[in-house]
């Protein structure tokens, strides 16, 4: 697969989206992707601990088939609420942008 935009990649995940009540069970990819996640952290600890924080290959090619497992789980929750990842993508760095700007970037909240 070539390069891919996020609302194609969103499209083309629907078509895999094998799970109870898919359209109206935005519980399960959620709870999914939070159980991804949790698998990056434990995998990075592990690098920690176990090998004093030298990264390998095999570190960076795991790391990149979990952070796709989180790519599918993040389409599939926005697909259950009716949104676009694209769409998605872009209000985020609109705001990341502005609290850079404000010199707001550092900090707790939401509304900084």
């Amino acid at each position: 697969m070539s390069e891919v935009t996020f609302n194609e990649y969103q499209s083309k995940a629907k078509e895999t989206a094998l799970y109870p009540n898919v359209g109206n069970n935005p519980y399960y990819p959620a709870l999914g992707l939070a159980g991804e996640a949790g698998e990056i952290a434990n995998k990075i600890k592990k690098i920690m601990r176990d090998k004093g924080d030298v990264i390998t290959d095999e570190d960076r090619d795991d790391i990149k088939k979990e952070l796709g497992d989180v790519l599918w789980y993040v389409a599939a929750v926005a697909d259950e609420f009716g949104l676009k990842m694209g769409e998605i993508a872009e209000k985020n760095y609109e705001k990341l942008k502005k609290r850079l700007e404000e010199g707001k970037i550092q900090g707790n909240g939401d509304n900084r």
